[in-house]
């Protein structure tokens, strides 16, 4: 079995900046693709973010383009998301997902995947 740890969360001001981090731990295989996902209170879980095995191909939701920055180190099984320029409305909590074999290109349109992490809470401040 693998498990997906989430940290890096907090509490930020409006204009500020966190850096998640995702850790695979478990049995040995690389994941072919990981993302990121959020939900806020009373609203559906979202895509944010999503990254290739190799790291070359990212996508990215509207809402996040030009402020997150996904990446990842395989030689640690982590994932990461930069987040800049942090909105309230950024304010959810944020999950990690990761998927053997499916494609990073289609994460954010498929509900289901094969590894979910507990999620971190982000709070952005006005």
């Amino acid at each position: 079995q693998v498990q997906l740890v989430e940290s890096g969360g907090g509490l930020v001001q409006a204009g500020g900046s966190l850096r998640l981090s995702c850790a695979a731990s478990g049995r040995s295989f690389s994941m072919n693709a990981m993302g990121w996902f959020r939900q806020a209170p009373g609203r559906e879980r979202e895509f944010v973010a999503a990254i290739s095995l190799s790291g070359a191909n990212t996508y990215y939701a509207d809402s996040v383009k030009g402020r997150f920055t996904i990446s990842r180190d395989n030689a640690k099984n982590t994932v990461y998301l930069q987040m800049n320029d942090l909105k309230p409305e950024d304010t959810a909590v944020y999950s990690c997902a990761a998927d053997r074999f499916a494609a990073a290109q289609t994460m954010g349109v498929r509900a289901a995947h094969d590894y979910w992490g507990q999620g971190t809470q982000v709070t952005v401040s006005s």
